[in-house]
């Protein structure tokens, strides 16, 4: 009994405030949200409506924005998570041979990771619109001439551009913690055997460093579906909300409009599609995980 005493004292002292900070920053809010996106709550007045699913009817048949923000976030994903990894993967194969600047490079290559994502995209807007601009002018590329940040197609790509130079370098440093962990003499017995670099990368690394594939795929996906600051700060959704995520969409009803019930809502909605994909993506490459 005293045995079992001193583990609870012990429990309660060492997880007890993690439990209870959790649960004050991110269960309680969860569940206040799910409350309020059943009312047509203002966030400001003492009042608060309950109104039943009308937020959801209201989102599923008549707000075309809410769907075109959720196309421009689904493309944005698609296209970070994997150029994101392949960038990153192929920096830890190159960061994993015998070179002499090789510390120095994966500074360099993570340094990205420290800038805030505004002061980033803060950063990056001078670059595209001053920097290729000059550019532009000095060699007559069209590459650099590019209304990189006020056409539709160009903002993309821009934000895109920006998504993989920030998270490379992050996804760069968990692939060469896998990297250095597969065994040595395996690959040198596939050498020995006649095995090719791509035979032996598809054959035995890929399969072993799945776990960190796992990882990575579900943080570049986290990153890519909550997408917020580098869009406020390179493009605000624009131009004509062509580059408005569905963060930023989310914010802009509950804070701009005034209408933090739809907006709840429509975070639920946005909650319950992210946590399927990613349910989805760690279930399929843990499979291949056991397979391993």
């Amino acid at each position: 009994m005293e045995t079992t005493r001193k583990k609870f004292i012990h429990q309660l002292v060492f997880i007890g405030p993690a439990v209870f900070f959790f649960a004050l920053i991110l269960v309680i809010p969860f569940l206040m949200s799910i409350y309020y996106s059943f009312t047509a709550w203002n966030g400001v007045s003492t009042k608060v409506s309950w109104i039943g699913i009308a937020n959801y009817k209201r989102i599923f048949f008549h707000d075309p924005d809410y769907y075109k923000s959720f196309w421009f976030t689904f493309r944005y994903a698609i296209f970070g998570v994997i150029l994101t990894n392949l960038v990153g993967f192929l920096l830890a194969l190159m960061l994993t041979q015998t070179l002499k600047l090789r510390n120095v490079l994966r500074t360099i290559f993570f340094m990205p990771n420290v800038i805030g994502g505004l002061l980033l995209g803060f950063i990056w807007s001078f670059i595209f619109v001053k920097g290729f601009a000059s550019i532009g002018e000095l060699t007559g590329l069209a590459f650099f001439n590019l209304p990189w940040l006020g056409d539709a197609p160009t903002a993309f790509w821009g934000i895109v551009i920006v998504t993989v130079w920030k998270g490379a370098g992050y996804v760069m440093v968990i692939y060469i913690a896998g990297l250095t962990n597969v065994p040595k003499d395996l690959i040198e017995a596939a050498r020995i055997d006649g095995a090719t670099k791509l035979q032996m990368l598809w054959k035995i690394t890929l399969p072993l460093i799945m776990p960190a594939i796992t990882v990575c795929l579900f943080l570049t996906i986290s990153w890519g579906f909550k997408v917020f600051d580098l869009v406020v700060s390179l493009t605000k959704g624009g131009p004509f909300n062509s580059t408005e995520s569905v963060s930023l969409n989310i914010y802009q009803e509950a804070f701009r409009n005034n209408a933090l019930g739809l907006g709840s809502a429509k975070a639920v909605i946005f909650f319950l599609i992210v946590a399927l994909i990613t349910v989805i993506q760690v279930t399929i490459t843990k499979k291949r995980e056991v397979e391993s």
